[in-house]
């Protein structure tokens, strides 16, 4: 049982630090000299060093992006603070409904999140030479990680 628990608690984390590190770092999209992501445009030199940093386009759907990465972290966070109280609180036979649930939120954030960058990045880069970077896809990783790590915790029954 213990086991079990350490791994729910490892894939829950390793969900969490993925949410983190494509929110945060500056790969969503690179090519051209240009490295960008959520919360800036910069521009690289050859050897990879960054050269000028700007703020990223002020468009509706880049803040749509920006607001559900955000909110699928807080969700993320928020289940597993959820999942320790519960873990302490709940009956003996209950189910992890609410840590569950919360955690399919954040599933669907980011799986929201990246569909949109992917249909809208045309509106804010322009030309074939760019390609998506890591962040991006740890960001469709994290995804079906989530989902799992939410039904998971619905399955789950609290044992002595």
């Amino acid at each position: 049982m213990l086991l079990l628990l350490l791994g729910i608690i490892v894939l829950h984390v390793a969900v969490l630090v993925l949410l983190f590190v494509s929110t945060i770092v500056s790969q969503w999209m690179v090519g051209n000299g240009h490295a960008t992501d959520l919360w800036q445009n910069c521009t690289t030199s050859p050897s990879g060093n960054v050269q000028h940093c700007f703020m990223s386009s002020a468009n509706e759907w880049l803040q749509s992006v920006q607001a559900t990465m955000i909110l699928s972290v807080i969700f993320s966070v928020l289940s597993l603070f959820l999942f320790f109280c519960q873990l302490f609180t709940l009956t003996k036979g209950g189910r992890f409904y609410i840590t569950g649930v919360f955690q399919i939120l954040a599933g669907l954030c980011v799986m929201s999140a990246a569909s949109i960058y992917t249909v809208r990045h045309l509106d804010w880069h322009y030309g074939s030479e760019n390609s998506y970077g890591f962040a991006y896809i740890l960001a469709w990783v994290a995804f079906p990680l989530a989902l799992l790590s939410g039904v998971v915790y619905v399955i789950l029954r609290k044992r002595e």
